[in-house]
């Protein structure tokens, strides 16, 4: 089956769609993914190896990357790592056969924004897909958020700590945001779940406790407090 090279809606829309890149070695269901998101609205690209995959994403112009893990050429984790590496902020989200709590950390720690596990329901990649391209096109003027020596800046997406800026991936921001919204007050895990993985998520609730050990990581373990038993807390008096 000769694979798509690049499909574009209907024409008619008054906006630009967005753009997607799929990096998938199998074929039939990168055709099907292909058609389906072509389908909802989007323009998508079809490339079937690690190297191409990174090639094209580098390029820039696309909204969202839907990138398998294993991949011919270069592996999925070792493409998203380069283009964070690279500077490119553009939502990934990642495909793997595999399961486990490891391998969302290991994507996480290389820049992924979200995950689905094969099989999945076609109905949920979709609901991910607008998911992360709602986050990644924000929404009106958010304000700044300033506490103590950490700066949020919801508008343009950029996190400082100090005069130092912090890279956060989409989901990242989005589990950082949900309590910058709420400082002080204590946010459940389920609320970051409903707000950040929409109402589509049926992984493990306990991904929260991942992105919240990688915020600590990059920001400071002390800004984000464990209130057990009912969620996490953004201190404000620092």
């Amino acid at each position: 089956m000769r694979p798509p090279v690049a499909h574009h809606p209907a024409r008619g829309a008054s906006r630009r769609p967005c753009r997607i890149l799929i990096v998938e070695d199998e074929k039939r269901l990168a055709v099907s993914l292909a058609k389906g998101l072509t389908a909802e609205g989007y323009a998508v690209d079809v490339v079937h190896d690690g190297l191409e995959g990174l090639h094209r994403a580098s390029e820039g112009g696309y909204d969202l990357v839907v990138l398998d893990i294993m991949l011919p050429g270069l592996n999925g984790y070792r493409v998203c790592a380069a283009l964070r590496a690279a500077g490119h902020d553009v939502p990934i989200l990642m495909l793997t056969a595999k399961d486990g709590e490891y391998d969302e950390a290991e994507g996480l720690d290389t820049g992924a924004d979200d995950y689905l596990t094969k099989p999945f329901s076609y109905v949920v990649l979709v609901a991910r897909v607008k998911a992360l391209l709602r986050r990644g096109q924000g929404a009106g003027s958010p304000p700044v958020h300033v506490h103590g020596d950490l700066k949020v800046d919801a508008a343009a997406r950029r996190v400082f700590l100090g005069e130092d800026e912090v890279t956060l991936t989409a989901k990242e921001f989005a589990v950082l945001e949900q309590l910058v919204l709420r400082a002080g007050q204590v946010v459940s895990k389920a609320e970051i779940l409903e707000h950040v993985w929409d109402f589509a998520y049926d992984g493990d609730p306990n991904i929260v406790e991942v992105y919240v050990s990688a915020l600590r990581r990059k920001l400071r373990a002390e800004l984000i407090r464990t209130v057990r038993g009912a969620g996490y807390r953004l201190e404000t008096g620092r």
